[in-house]
């Protein structure tokens, strides 16, 4: 008699599904909102002046376990600065190929210069296009912050920065010339002239 009921059983399941109302998602048409702390593209996040939060510590690197992440740390110098402490993260790349979007690697920096956004579509044809570079997850320049590298808020250390203390870039404060990447004083004066938006120019504390 089981192996009667069996197969029944099996296509009365079907049998139910099939008077039910479909749930069909048009997508990409109507996109779902997602949870707020829902795990999407990484961001490498910066303090309210515009100086990069990221230390180079290399810790998200070692607490991932599809080892997706590569990071390379260098040391600030006064006339290059890009975070308030000694080092910085000269270079940071995810490989999104292996990244399974644990969060691990929020969890495990110290500085929280790494978060996860809510966007989610990442598929892309070529795998060299799935690996991000740091430029790619630096987050924008928002009102009152200047592009690295620039000095850090006078009289403040980096103790400072963590407590919350500095809240925008110091009046006067300018862009200094990338030399390790090979910009010449030229071009970095360039980038502030009279038409850049203002979230792109010092902002008076």
């Amino acid at each position: 008699m089981s192996d009667f009921q069996n197969p029944v059983a099996g296509f009365g399941v079907t049998f139910k599904a099939m008077f039910k109302k479909r749930l069909t998602e048009q997508y990409p048409e109507q996109q779902k909102t997602t949870a707020p702390r829902f795990h999407g593209r990484h961001q490498l996040n910066r303090h309210p002046d515009g100086l990069e939060k990221c230390v180079g510590c290399e810790l998200c690197a070692w607490a991932c376990p599809a080892d997706a992440i590569y990071v390379e740390g260098a040391d600030n110098t006064d006339e290059e600065r890009y975070s308030p402490g000694e080092r910085y993260g000269r270079v940071y790349q995810i490989n999104y190929a292996r990244c399974i979007l644990c969060g691990l690697c929020i969890e495990a920096c110290p500085t929280r210069a790494l978060t996860m956004t809510n966007e989610f579509e990442l598929a892309d044809s070529s795998r060299e296009n799935l690996i991000y570079t740091k430029e790619q997850l630096l987050a924008g320049l928002t009102e009152g912050m200047v592009d690295t590298p620039h000095a850090i808020y006078p009289g403040t250390d980096e103790q400072d920065y963590y407590r919350g203390l500095v809240t925008e870039a110091a009046p006067g404060t300018v862009r200094q010339p990338a030399v390790s990447r090979g910009e010449t004083v030229q071009e970095a004066e360039s980038t502030f002239g009279e038409s850049e938006p203002a979230s792109g120019k010092a902002v008076g504390r």
